[in-house]
């Protein structure tokens, strides 16, 4: 797949993401902190796409390597936080998945530019 068109996906994946975080209160009954974090981190998740120069977009401030580094690091927390934090039932499900999926497309995808492989 084409660099460009994998960025839009993971872009199209990004608002999804973002969605999922901002529904998942209503949805799941996420109550307390659980659904404030949820809430917070659809408008940073969003904030983070907004910003995000992706390839064959206009100029942007965040760069595609900073938002992979981002997102690398709130995948791995979001698999930590419910044991940090005590969360048992739908919460402690809820932030596994979340994280799970945020950490595949992470590692599913072209933070880089594509290097052309030197002439043969």
């Amino acid at each position: 797949m084409h660099a460009r068109h994998r960025a839009r996906l993971h872009r199209v994946l990004d608002f999804v993401t973002v969605a999922g975080f901002a529904l998942a209160p209503a949805v799941l009954g996420l109550a307390g902190f659980a659904a404030t974090l949820a809430y917070v981190l659809a408008v940073v998740h969003l904030a983070l796409t907004l910003l995000t120069h992706f390839p064959g977009s206009a100029a942007r401030p965040v760069s595609l390597v900073l938002h992979g580094a981002i997102e690398g690091v709130v995948g791995l927390a979001l698999l930590l936080l419910p044991w940090l934090v005590g969360w048992m039932g739908t919460a402690r499900t809820f932030y596994l998945v979340a994280g799970l999926i945020i950490l595949v497309v992470w590692a599913l995808s072209a933070y880089r530019p594509a290097t052309p492989s030197p002439a043969a």
